[in-house]
């Protein structure tokens, strides 16, 4: 077996040179203004092409810097846009690469979900999947050493997500990320007024006021609302813009929003 996946969206959604790539982030990272958030345990973060969503993204990732050195783990999340699957899918590879080096996966975290029932190693839906790859040089850039825990999330229950999340919880040593987009292909105005009644259930902690027309994300991200309530945790709005305000024309947009749990 192959024991690395390759990437499959670098020179695409990303600089595929190492050093452009940590160019690009540095900027982006650099650009960011997050307000500080304490007792930060998830993020939000959107996973188009840095053009496009990088600005958004780098605000969820800079409020990191505070807790950078204890988080040795990540568990991440994203919707598989590629292939239909039941449940939540994790890659046979030890590892996955990126331009700006390997990034380990926690094997021994995967087996402590081995008796869900919605929990696979299935390799193919990540093949040409950008929703995770597309966050690994943000961590990369602000983490020392870490775990990766990657699952793409495909027709699954809301609840079921929630569970997985409880087993991985952990302590202060692991972050959460849900990679997700919000609305998809509106014109300007109604986009950003549909992001902002998406933003308002996410604040309220909400997961049953959210839908696929409102964040592609939609089922990891009701995962992580329900754990959050359930723990008596906040969310936080950190940036909500879309491709209008980034690079794109104002006609067609794709919305994106950076939150923080905690």
């Amino acid at each position: 077996m192959n024991t690395d996946r390759d990437p499959t969206v670098a020179g695409l959604f990303y600089p595929a040179d190492r050093k452009a790539l940590r160019r690009r982030i540095q900027s982006l990272l650099e650009a960011a203004a997050p307000e500080p958030i304490a007792g930060l345990k998830a993020l939000i973060a959107p996973h188009a092409g840095y053009q496009y969503s990088g600005p958004i993204a780098a605000t969820a990732y800079a409020a990191l810097a505070p807790i950078a050195d204890r988080i040795t783990r990540v568990v991440l999340l994203g919707p598989a846009h590629r292939m239909g699957f039941t449940g939540l899918a994790y890659p046979e590879a030890e590892r996955l690469l990126t331009p700006l080096g390997p990034v380990t996966v926690d094997r021994e975290a995967l087996e402590s979900l081995s008796d869900l029932p919605c929990v696979h190693r299935n390799d193919p839906p990540f093949d040409g999947e950008h929703c995770l790859e597309v966050q690994l040089p943000f961590l990369q850039t602000l983490l020392r050493e870490f775990r990766l825990v990657p699952l793409l999330v495909g027709d699954a229950a809301p609840d079921d997500v929630a569970e997985v999340l409880r087993r991985l919880w952990g302590g202060d040593e692991t972050l959460i990320v849900v990679s997700s987009d919000l609305s998809h292909y509106l014109d300007y105005d109604t986009a950003a007024r549909l992001d902002r009644a998406t933003t308002l259930a996410i604040e309220r902690l909400e997961p049953e006021a959210l839908d696929h027309r409102r964040a592609c994300g939609c089922t990891p991200l009701r995962g992580l609302l329900i754990e959050a309530r359930r723990r008596g945790l906040s969310a936080h709005t950190l940036d909500v813009r879309s491709s209008g305000d980034t690079a794109g024309p104002r006609d067609h947009v794709v919305g994106y929003g950076a939150y923080a749990i905690a």
